[in-house]
């Protein structure tokens, strides 16, 4: 079959590689019908997460048709139209069973890794580097879906792919830093960065009840996209400061919720942009912690801050003490999926949440190379690149 592969640093290519086979007794094989580029993609092609190897298989953000199932398999059948999350989660050890999906113990085979990096044990992940258990991802035909009966999940009738594709990762992950942010009715809330996840992350906390919401970016079509879609207010923050734009919008208080939505690699402005940018291309600093910072500095004293978009290690000038002081409640994680995305098929269902505005480009998977280089470059307007594979 064919397959999006990772090769080196910046490096993509189109290969033949084997066709996935049913290795354990709940696995399914799914036909991949579409799948989308995702931010956190693009740490591996700038060679910040460590475990890849030439020739892997990227992608994780997919929806496709059930193929093939091993005899264990109960909840689905060949022929059915499923979105697939993209955390795999075995459904049976103490972290599944308390929802917290993207820390169970049992899909990711190499966990050595993880605990040697983090002191602790995460998910397997698709396609996402061998430190999160190697799997193939899903920018190819067809993939293996290990536990499927937990980690897939039956598209309603009526409910097109451009919309739920989006309910693999970045709406499940959006709704996570909403709903665990702790966003409660007449909150006022600020996210960082307005790509899929940011936007996603916004129209949770209004659907939530939050009083009002601000996203927070640079580029000129992505807050307006952000505007049109999602109905909320934005800020350009190379144009003003932030934290003082927020805290004229709320009376001097600061937000009672700020969502982190970008990730290691945050821009900024000013010497913070030289300082972060120079450290890591050094080595000496793993991520780049600008949006973080901002965040904590300005959210309001007793809030909370939550941080969805990915790290992988270090970061430098992190304000620990602002954050004591202050008061707050800082989390992260990755996405528990499983525990949203039935529900969001329902919002999706009934029109209440529409992300198919996400892809701006819909291609075949043997244009996946300059796919991601218009989705990492943001050229001609792309937020997200939606890969056909049989079209």
């Amino acid at each position: 079959m064919k397959a999006v592969c990772w090769q080196g640093v910046n490096e993509l290519s189109v290969e033949r590689v084997p066709d996935p086979a049913i290795l354990n007794a709940q696995d399914a094989i799914v036909k991949v019908t579409a799948s989308t580029t995702c931010g956190s993609d693009l740490h591996l092609l700038g060679g910040h997460i460590p475990a890849m190897r030439a020739g892997d298989v990227i992608g994780h953000e997919f929806l496709g048709e059930i193929v093939e199932t091993g005899p264990e398999v109960t909840r689905h059948r060949p022929g059915d139209r499923v979105v697939v999350c993209s955390i795999i989660g075995c459904g049976r050890c103490w972290s599944c069973r308390h929802g917290d999906w993207s820390l169970c113990e049992n899909s990711n085979p190499n966990p050595g890794i993880t605990d040697l990096m983090w002191g602790g044990s995460t998910a397997g992940i698709f396609g996402y580097s061998h430190a999160m258990g190697g799997f193939r991802g899903s920018h190819a035909e067809y993939v293996r879906v290990p536990f499927v009966d937990h980690n897939a999940f039956a598209v309603p009738e009526g409910v097109s792919d451009m919309d739920a594709v989006f309910a693999s990762d970045a709406v499940p992950t959006g709704w996570m830093g909403a709903d665990l942010g702790g966003v409660r009715p007449g909150d006022v809330v600020a996210v960082w960065g307005c790509g899929g996840v940011g936007q996603m992350a916004a129209k949770a906390a209004m659907l939530l009840g939050a009083e009002r919401v601000v996203a927070i970016d640079r580029y000129p079509e992505r807050l307006a996209m952000t505007s049109r879609h999602v109905g909320c207010e934005v800020v350009d923050y190379t144009t003003t400061d932030v934290v003082s734009e927020l805290r004229e919008r709320t009376g001097g208080r600061g937000p009672d919720v700020c969502i982190e939505a970008v990730g290691m690699e945050a821009d900024s402005t000013g010497l913070q942009r030289v300082y972060d940018g120079v450290k890591q291309r050094l080595r000496l600093e793993q991520d780049r912690p600008a949006a973080v910072r901002e965040a904590i500095h300005a959210c309001r004293t007793g809030g909370s801050v939550f941080v969805l978009g990915v790290f992988a290690g270090f970061v430098d000038k992190f304000p620990l003490g602002a954050l004591m002081n202050k008061g707050l409640t800082l989390r992260g994680a990755q996405q528990h999926g499983q525990r949203y995305i039935p529900k969001l098929l329902e919002l999706i269902g009934r029109g209440e949440l529409r992300p198919s505005h996400l892809a701006t480009h819909t291609m075949t998977l043997d244009e996946g190379p300059r796919g991601y280089d218009l989705f990492r470059n943001k050229k001609d307007g792309c937020v997200r690149a939606v890969f056909r594979p049989w079209i």
